[in-house]
């Protein structure tokens, strides 16, 4: 398969790839929080009883946890990308 077939074919898994993802790592985030904080819910930004600190910190952690699992799932996509295709998806 060409490189451009491929990529072109990757598309579509990449993106139903990184739908999964978000979901994985919405699950994660509010896993951990609810260890580390002990509470179920997460601040939101707008959350008028949470303060800076604490709104912050959920925000680092969730950006830190969606980085780590949409790495994770892109890399093991291209990874079977490659080995269904023999190309490596750009």
């Amino acid at each position: 398969m060409s490189g451009k077939v491929s990529k072109l074919a990757y598309k579509p898994v990449g993106l139903l790839l990184g739908i999964g993802a978000g979901a994985v790592a919405g699950f994660v985030f509010k896993e951990v929080w609810r260890v580390a904080s002990g509470d179920d819910d997460a601040p939101n930004a707008t959350d008028e009883d949470r303060g800076w600190v604490e709104i912050l910190a959920a925000a680092a952690l969730q950006g830190a946890i969606f980085a780590l699992v949409k790495a994770a799932v892109d890399r093991s996509g291209a990874v079977g990308v490659r080995k269904i295709t023999g190309q490596w998806p750009d």
